[in-house]
């Protein structure tokens, strides 16, 4: 009974610290290095930027403030941050082909769970960005992978206010699609939980991988807010490359992304915001080829593709905000018959001259739906929450089709949920105790046609200095 007691009375006095500790946070470092700003300035919670962050987001990186132009700055500030995550974490891949007798393929194989734990590492982001001159910004991020493969994830400028207006700001280079529900500040880390999948799904055999829009793009963007970030636009007009450099399917085909919103005050509730999206455009399915091989850069065949849908931001009080995000996508029948991903993707249907659609082929749509809510006890400690459903409305191979594909094929659900905890925050480093669990179901995508589910659990230090 005394031991339980002790236990009990530690226990507490552990949680009243922890909760006792919570102080403001500063900025995330290579910002707060130039203003000296507080993390709550800007920040719900790292890296979720609140009302006021994203209107710093749209001014430029500028306070709009005589301290914008590098002329004012202390001749110290360096404007970088890098930031790195290592981890623990838990694999759990449901119904993998795997050979019934290990090394020998032709005893036949089975769907069999894989699981896997250990430490590991994410990869390095290293950003900077700022101003070049008042109203003329940047942003550059070489980014790597867990083996130090590094690429450009971000490299763009940007004219700001325009002739004297916020409403036109002109960006050029790659860049992340202006998104209500920013997927690169995606609170999240996991494999399952790292992306929306409302902005990657794609039906089973579809063979369009230009309309992601959770990836950055290759374009200009045009946008432009009210003086108060209230009202926003965006539009924008990108190589359909997914954001690869070289041109490596066609210098021809092009992608328009365009998105508004309207923000509302609800009293003591908050700012809510409701908006729009659409991305259309068109992808080669037809590749010019030497040997047999698809040439890279040489795309032609264009055939179309659409996602759009609405988005939501809504507060209820100072701590708990629900955002959510539907799509409505829809693919040419080219590209749900795989045709589109030729080059680079061994096996992959080319649609050369003469080549016709088979029986039953028809245009792959679907409708998707994410509802994310957080939970910010303050600007240290968050709770996360995250819901997705994927669900095919109209398959590629159709009731004509010689295999017909089952309604439901590759329907995806997943769950997500954890939390931040960030014990400190200052102008030169931050840091974060992470954890999180991730679910994923998809029906009919095993080895032979079963379901899958899989889930991931992951503990980590998510640190930027």
């Amino acid at each position: 009974m005394i031991s339980s007691r002790r236990n009990f009375a530690g226990s507490l006095l552990l949680l009243v610290l922890v909760l006792g500790g919570l102080q403001n946070a500063h900025a995330l470092p290579a910002f707060a290095r130039k203003y000296g700003l507080r993390c709550s300035a800007c920040h719900e919670s790292w890296p979720m930027l609140n009302y006021f962050g994203q209107k710093f987001k749209d001014n430029g990186y500028q306070l709009m403030n005589d301290r914008d132009a590098p002329i004012w700055q202390n001749p110290s500030y360096w404007p970088v941050t890098f930031r790195i995550t290592p981890i623990w974490h838990r694999v759990s891949n449901g119904r993998d082909p795997e050979d019934a007798v290990p090394g020998n393929g032709t005893s036949g194989t089975v769907d069999r769970r894989l699981e896997s734990s250990g430490f590991d590492i994410s990869g390095l982001d290293f950003h900077t960005g700022g101003t070049l001159e008042k109203n003329i910004s940047f942003y550059v991020l070489p980014s790597s992978d867990n083996t130090a493969s590094f690429h450009f994830e971000t490299v763009m400028g940007r004219l700001d206010n325009v002739f004297g207006s916020p409403w036109l700001n002109v960006k050029f280079g790659k860049f992340e699609l202006d998104n209500l529900l920013s997927e690169k500040r995606i609170l999240t880390l996991t494999g399952i939980g790292g992306i929306y999948q409302t902005y990657h799904f794609l039906p089973i055999g579809d063979g369009n991988i230009f309309g992601q829009i959770g990836d950055n793009q290759l374009g200009v963007e045009v946008m432009g807010h009210s003086a108060d970030d209230r009202t926003r636009y965006s539009a924008a007009l990108l190589s359909t490359v997914d954001g690869q450099v070289g041109l490596p399917y066609g210098s021809n085909a092009y992608s328009g992304f365009f998105t508004a919103s309207q923000a509302f005050d609800a009293g003591k509730l908050g700012v809510e915001r409701l908006g729009f999206y659409a991305m259309v455009g068109e992808a080669p399915t037809f590749y010019r080829t030497a040997g047999g091989v698809p040439i890279p850069g040489s795309g032609i065949g264009n055939k179309g593709f659409s996602r759009v849908g609405f988005v939501g931001q809504f507060y209820f009080g100072p701590h708990f905000d629900l955002q959510v995000v539907t799509q409505h996508g829809s693919d040419s029948a080219w590209f749900g018959q795989g045709y589109g991903n030729a080059v680079g993707a061994i096996g992959n249907p080319n649609n050369v001259p003469g080549t016709v659609l088979p029986p039953g082929a028809q245009a792959p749509s679907w409708n998707g739906a994410l509802f994310e809510a957080h939970y910010v006890y303050s600007p240290q400690l968050i709770f996360i929450g995250r819901f997705e459903l994927e669900r095919v409305s109209q398959q590629g191979n159709g009731s004509a089709s010689a295999t017909p594909s089952p309604s439901n094929l590759g329907n995806l659900t997943t769950y997500t949920i954890g939390y931040r905890y960030n014990p400190f925050m200052t102008s030169r480093a931050g840091f974060a105790w992470h954890n999180e669990y991730a679910f994923l179901h998809q029906d009919l995508t095993s080895f032979y046609g079963n379901n899958v589910n899989s889930s991931e659990l992951l503990i980590g230090f998510d640190f930027d200095f």
